[in-house]
């Protein structure tokens, strides 16, 4: 391709989602701008038709190989002004990148306190928010010395990573075998409290709209096979001490506008939270759909619009207010890539999902790296109250069946 150098701003796009979690095309000028994408093959789908220009990279978290994709577009359509990056395992990739380019926005030392969760813990421990007894570890001794001091069973995990991804519950020394110690790694008190998470956006000083939810089951029995969902809060008693917590764990952490992922143990018994984690980046699963279609807010587009260095619009409606939203997420039916060989629709049953995202007998689910993204099957649920929400979520669970072939054999979850 010739070189098409322009007068029009150059802005660079990193993604790897196939869904249109970000509507990228609704929220830049595409003729105004010359927007040209860094994705994976799998995330083709989704990059609009009016890109400029797209460079396919095997995956999007590989400085490298996105550092060679960049250098490329520079070469056709002139330096970058601005790259963009939503996902939360593309942040420090961009953040990089942008340091290389001498692009305005968030540099690694600005994310390492959203990412490493060591640095996270340290930094809200000095500010005296709540949280779990956390430390740093390197082998199987430290493990078992920390727990010593607080008590079997521990949490343990890598000190960067997502989705859950290499989180281990330690009984005992058992526990710790094969372990890749290679692997920055954090050991965390346990506690017993159910996991909120809390999703909005923080304007340096204050929020500017959150929601807050409930999870059914866990992120870590998720990556064990069980499903995951999601219920969103309507008891004031609840919402007020989250929102409390919330705002003070996001100003421990930066004075800058972020969008935020925040998970955050409730102990219903005192009314009190304990922080969890917190990322730099728009819940994943169903949480921007559930925003923009019950809500009227796109969290997606308020990341991408302070990315490009501009505020996030004000939320259209107070915490709180309008329908209650849900959603779940069921497993893979066996190791992807597998091909569906059956499922079974659950829109139009009641109680039941508004929404779904199933993929139809004989395609294939890819071992893409969007985790909550390629599942056996989403759903997305509305209701006047949580209970309700809950009820139609649970029976949902109960009643899907997903089906598959992986290395010839049948596989399925329900």
């Amino acid at each position: 391709m010739t070189p098409s150098h322009t007068d029009r701003p150059h802005i660079v796009v990193i993604t790897r989602w196939k869904e249109r979690y970000a509507e990228y095309g609704r929220y830049l000028d595409h003729v105004r701008n010359t927007v040209t994408y860094v994705a994976t093959e799998v995330a083709l789908p989704a990059v609009p038709a009016s890109a400029a220009d797209v460079v396919t990279v095997g995956r999007t978290d590989d400085l490298e190989e996105v550092r060679a994709a960049l250098a490329l577009l520079a070469s056709r359509h002139g330096r970058p002004e601005r790259i963009i990056a939503l996902k939360e395992d593309d942040l420090l990739t961009a953040a990089a990148l942008r340091v290389e380019w001498d692009c305005p926005g968030d540099r690694p030392e600005d994310l390492l306190r959203f990412r490493d969760k060591y640095v996270m813990a340290e930094r809200i421990r000095a500010a005296g928010v709540p949280a779990p007894a956390t430390a740093a570890v390197s082998d199987a001794a430290g493990v078992m010395e920390f727990a010593a001091g607080h008590g079997l069973p521990v949490v343990l995990k890598p000190r960067i990573g997502s989705s859950s991804a290499g989180v281990r519950l330690v009984s005992g020394p058992e526990d710790l075998i094969g372990v890749d110690w290679a692997e920055p790694m954090l050991v965390q008190e346990y506690l017993p409290h159910r996991i909120h998470h809390v999703d909005g956006v923080f304007d340096g000083s204050r929020l500017v709209c959150w929601r807050a939810s409930r999870y059914v089951n866990t992120c870590l029995g998720f990556r064990e096979g069980t499903f995951l969902g999601s219920v969103e809060v309507d008891d004031p008693a609840v919402l007020g001490p989250i929102g409390e917590h919330t705002l003070a764990a996001m100003t421990a952490l930066t004075d800058r506008p972020t969008p935020f992922h925040l998970e955050v143990f409730f102990d219903e018994a005192t009314g009190t939270c304990r922080f969890l984690e917190v990322g730099a980046r728009v819940g994943g699963a169903e949480i921007p759909f559930v925003w923009r279609e019950l809500h009227g807010y796109d969290l997606m587009e308020a990341a991408f619009r302070i990315q490009l260095g501009l505020p996030a619009e004000p939320a259209p409606r107070p915490t709180g207010a309008g329908p209650v939203g849900g959603w779940l997420l069921v497993p893979a039916p066996a190791a992807r890539p597998c091909r569906i060989t059956r499922v079974t629709p659950m829109v139009g049953r009641e109680p039941g999902p508004y929404a779904e995202a199933l993929l139809e007998s004989g395609e294939v689910l890819p071992a893409a790296d969007a985790y909550y993204e390629h599942v056996g099957g989403r759903f997305r649920f509305r209701a006047a109250d949580g209970t309700a929400v809950e009820r139609a979520l649970t029976a949902t669970a109960a009643a899907f069946r997903v089906s598959a072939e992986a290395v010839g054999e049948l596989s399925s979850v329900h």
